[in-house]
């Protein structure tokens, strides 16, 4: 069975920083492209940040300079570590990867207060 759980959100002050953990169990996500999503109340899903099995990384407009996204293939696990956060970036992180992207984690909070 493929699980993928996220971990280390949380509640920090405009300014600060998080890094969010993404592993994975069942599954090699060494093999997969992954993505970190978020969505906030009301607003759709978005991507956010996206590593290559290469290792190739692309961002959101929104979070480049700020984010970064990294993996450790022995830990079989993902990294997005943001720094200078704002009160937009307020919202529910999900990873994702897989076949086709066909997994999902269960989502952590990252609230941002100003």
């Amino acid at each position: 069975q493929v699980q993928l759980v996220e971990s280390g959100g949380g509640l920090v002050q405009s300014g600060g920083s998080l890094r969010l953990s993404c592993t994975a169990s069942g599954i090699d996500f060494s093999a997969y492209d992954t993505g970190w999503y978020r969505q906030a109340p009301g607003k759709r899903r978005e991507l956010v940040a996206a590593i290559t099995k290469n290792g190739l990384t692309s961002y959101a407009d929104s979070v480049k300079g700020r984010f970064t996204i990294s993996r450790d293939n022995v830990k079989n696990t993902v990294y997005l570590q943001m720094n200078s956060l704002k009160p937009e970036d307020t919202a529910a992180y999900y990873c994702n990867g897989g076949f086709l992207g066909s997994y999902w984690g269960q989502g952590t909070q990252v609230t941002v207060s100003s």
